[in-house]
This record gives C-alpha cells, structure tokens and sequence, in this order.
C-alpha cells in the first residue's frame, strides 16, 4: 500500500499545475498539499487501478486534494458503510471536494436515498452540503418522492436558501432547480415559496431566489 501511494504521488508530480495550485490557495483551500491538477486528469490516473477499500481509505487519509478526489473514483460501494461516509464528510472542507465525492461515490451508495434527510437537517455545514447535492444527484436519477417526503425536502431547501452558509445556500438552490426542472407540476410546487424569497430584505437570498426562478423557467421553456 505504502508503494502504492508512494506511485500515486509521483504520477501527480508529473503534472503538477503551479499556478491552479497558487490559485486555489488564494481562495482558502489549504491542504498539506495540492498539485493543482484538472479532474479529468485525475480521473485518469485513477483509472490504471483497480477499486480498492483499503486504497481509497488510505488515499482520503492523505491531506491532498487529488489523494482525496481519487479516493471516492477508488472506493467501493458495497463496503463503504454508513458510518464510513460520514467520517468522510466531517474531513470534507472545500465545496470543490464535496461535490466530487458526491458524483463519484455517494450518489451510488444503495443507502443513498436513506441519508439525504438526516444530512439535509443535520447542524454541520457539509452534511447539509452534501445532503442537497446528493438530493440533486438522486432526483436526476429518477427520485419520486411522496407528499410526505416531498414535504420535508422543501422544508429543508427553502432553510437551506437563507442559511448563513454560502455553500449550503448554493447547495440547497442547486437540490430545488434539478427538482424544479422535472416538471411542470414540480415548477408549480416551489413557485409561491420561491417568489416569496425573491422578495426578501436579504439581498443575497432574492438574488438567489430570482436565478432560480428564471433558470427553471427557461428550462422549462422547452418541455
């Protein structure tokens, strides 16, 4: 294993990107270490290994950014466990990497559709990042949910919507356009609600309100 990583890091090295690297530091990503490199690049070089546990663990143990995005593309579904994931999310600091992780592992987890709630309402700042973008991710799969469910979710996003947190706002408007983008009948739901907010006293949260409003209404301009 210590080979392995030891291998990983040397093929980053080979493409090591300074000035992405500086550039990411001055937005506030600080890892131990980060080489900078664009995703597909990433994605590639995860692509010469086999999906391992241990190897995806070993990677996210590292304080790398590409160590910690090639650890979900390595990770296993069936043997990453509930409790695993989210030891995973309280070590997720940056939006960049909670997306990854949800794209490349979280949204296939057969537990997926089960966590998105308690994530949603949880407290800290990533599960609620998290649980939205997996939300996202489930309802382009296909997600139905029932009046109860579909209930709570708007509960949750439109807080979400108005939360001190840049990233759970943006977060919570991204789980609301992929739902409101479905249908019609979706885009009638969340309608009243969201023109409410586009009338706050908080500018940030009209602001957002409004992108949305006219994001899912051009969208739907097609249908």
């Amino acid at each position: 294993m210590h080979e392995t990583l030891k291998e990983i890091k040397s093929k980053f090295r080979l493409y090591m990107n300074g000035m992405i690297s500086q550039s990411m530091r001055d937005k506030g990503m600080d890892y131990k270490l980060n080489f900078g490199i664009e995703y597909p690049r990433i994605k590639e070089i995860a692509a010469e290994y086999e999906p391992n546990h241990d190897l995806a663990q070993a990677l996210w143990k590292e304080n790398i950014r590409e160590c910690k995005i090639m650890a979900g593309l390595l990770q296993p579904v069936d043997s990453f466990y509930q409790d695993i994931a989210e030891i995973w999310i309280e070590d997720i600091h940056y939006p960049e990497l909670a997306e990854y992780t949800v794209m490349n592992l979280f949204q296939h987890l057969p537990y997926a559709s089960e966590v998105i709630f308690p994530w949603m309402a949880d407290e800290r700042e990533y599960f609620q990042v998290c649980g939205f973008l997996l939300t996202a991710r489930l309802i382009m799969q296909g997600l139905q949910l029932d009046d109860r469910a579909e209930a709570e979710f708007f509960d949750q996003a439109f807080t979400g919507l108005e939360s001190d947190s840049l990233q759970v706002r943006k977060a919570a408007a991204t789980a609301l356009r992929k739902y409101g983008t479905r249908s019609k009948n979706n885009w009638k739901k969340i309608s009243r609600p969201l023109g409410l907010l586009c009338k706050s006293d908080k500018p940030d949260v009209c602001a957002l309100a409004d992108e949305i409003k006219n994001e899912i209404e051009y969208c739907l301009q097609s249908f």
